[in-house]
């Protein structure tokens, strides 16, 4: 039988309450997104994503169009 560890931790009510939207359209609770990330660490042994204080800069709603298309054909 699997064992579990309550987890608590504090954050900002609205940053919840935001991302509470975003997990509700994934049909998704708060814990279950705090599962599925530290799975991610499990698996990669290491952050599901890039740490840095330079990151990339993100494209237009054009150059990602244009990324698609290259990559996808013309829709």
């Amino acid at each position: 039988m699997s064992t579990t560890t309550l987890f608590r931790a504090r954050v900002s009510t609205q940053r919840l309450r935001r991302a509470e939207k975003v997990f509700a359209r994934l049909g998704m609770k708060p814990g279950d997104a705090l599962n599925l990330f530290l799975a991610q660490v499990e698996l990669r042994d290491d952050l599901p994503f890039a740490v840095t204080t330079h990151p990339e800069r993100l494209l237009s709603t054009a150059e990602q169009g244009k990324v698609w298309e290259e990559a996808l054909g013309e829709y």
